[in-house]
């Protein structure tokens, strides 16, 4: 981690305060200046495994038409000091019901006070939970050969959680996983996309015939749960492989989320990304070879994949993906995880996994 990142988050808050503050004084205009968030300002080294800001940025310049939005940043960055010096959180939501406060630089709506938060964070290059925000939303869901070690929040003693002592149900991501440590014997990670078909691997204790630890992504998987599957693998040093649907949202916009990141957090994806990931299915190739029941690709899906395949530096580089989203072009249609239910609820347990998990060699990168 560089120098810059080490800073203490208040001394940021504080550097970069007075600079507008001395400025101002000087009887100039002050500027907020911050990293593009976007995959063009991003490059991706298979050596570091995830996307890495390059050096466009945009500026946020003291004028009549952004005093709104100036005062906006400076009011959200004093909040992140006030929580980060009380060693105290705030939702997203809370922090813009909080603005409601600030007189005319008050935000109208959520995301516009997401936006500004975002800006904070990539200006002070650390993730949000580090300038006191927290998410709305739970982590994801986890079941398996996996035991958790927490702390007792009034006690302080150790906690252990055993992932497979919750019967029919799971063991539930913390918005904070940075304390957590970890035991496990399990031979992988199994992400999963839906909750649907997380819900009938346990239903059917596949982690303990496979020996592993299942985890509920839930769509585009929350940054809890990228930071928690990234520190457990990490630790335990297995390998993570992902279940997701075959259609370019499940390609691009969760797996390649959870391998390598987004543009949006490039300042961030260092800590969230999990580069150990590859892809098990369900591949434009399984569609094929398992004569899976289709839907035909949306003009917003076709239009995602030829963006990743002309934009996409993740993409760019990996000539298997570029493989197979052209394979899907050209198909024209998308597959669910739930499809291969045509051959039997369970032949997915009995037939699909086992026969794909014979192979690793052939998952996507």
């Amino acid at each position: 981690m560089s120098k810059a990142k080490e800073k203490p988050v208040v001394e940021k808050i504080e550097d970069v305060a007075t600079d507008v503050y001395q400025t101002i004084l000087k009887k100039k205009q002050p500027k907020l200046k911050m990293p593009l968030r976007a995959l063009t300002n991003v490059k991706y080294d298979p050596k570091e495994g995830y996307f890495e800001l390059i050096d466009k940025t945009k500026t946020r310049t003291l004028t009549a038409s952004s005093v709104k939005t100036f005062a906006q940043t400076l009011r959200m960055m004093a909040l992140s000091k006030e929580l980060v010096g009380t060693d105290d959180i705030a939702t997203k939501r809370e922090a813009y019901y909080v603005s409601k406060n600030w007189g005319d630089a008050r935000f109208s709506s959520q995301p516009e006070s997401d936006a500004v938060m975002d800006d904070v964070e990539a200006m002070m290059l650390v993730n949000r939970e580090q300038i006191g925000f927290i998410p709305e939303e739970k982590g994801g869901e986890i079941a398996g050969q996996l035991i958790v070690i927490d702390k007792d929040s009034d006690t302080g003693k150790e906690l252990r959680i055993d992932c497979t002592k919750f019967g029919s149900g799971s063991y539930s991501i913390p918005s904070s996983v940075e304390d957590l440590k970890f035991e496990t014997k399990a031979k992988f990670i199994l992400a999963i996309e839906t909750a649907g078909m997380f819900q009938r691997l346990v239903k059917h204790n596949y982690w303990k015939k496979a020996n592993c630890v299942l985890i509920s992504l839930g769509g585009v998987p929350t940054r809890a749960c990228r930071r928690f599957i990234r520190r457990l693998s990490d630790e335990i040093k297995i390998p993570v492989y992902v279940f997701c649907d075959n259609d370019p949202y499940g390609h691009m916009n969760i797996y390649r989320t959870l391998k390598v990141g987004s543009g949006n957090s490039a300042h961030i994806n260092e800590f969230f990304c999990v580069p150990q990931a590859h892809y098990l299915g369900v591949t434009p190739q399984d569609v094929i070879d398992y004569k899976l029941p289709t839907h035909p690709l949306k003009d917003i899906d076709i239009k995602r994949a030829k963006d990743a395949l002309k934009n996409d530096p993740f993409v760019i580089h990996h000539k298997e993906w570029q493989k197979a989203i052209s394979q899907m072009i050209q198909m024209k249609v998308r597959a669910e995880q739930q499809a291969l239910a045509k051959w039997g609820l369970n032949f997915v347990i009995e037939k699909y996994l086992p026969e794909k998990l014979q192979h690793p060699e052939r998952f996507l990168p």
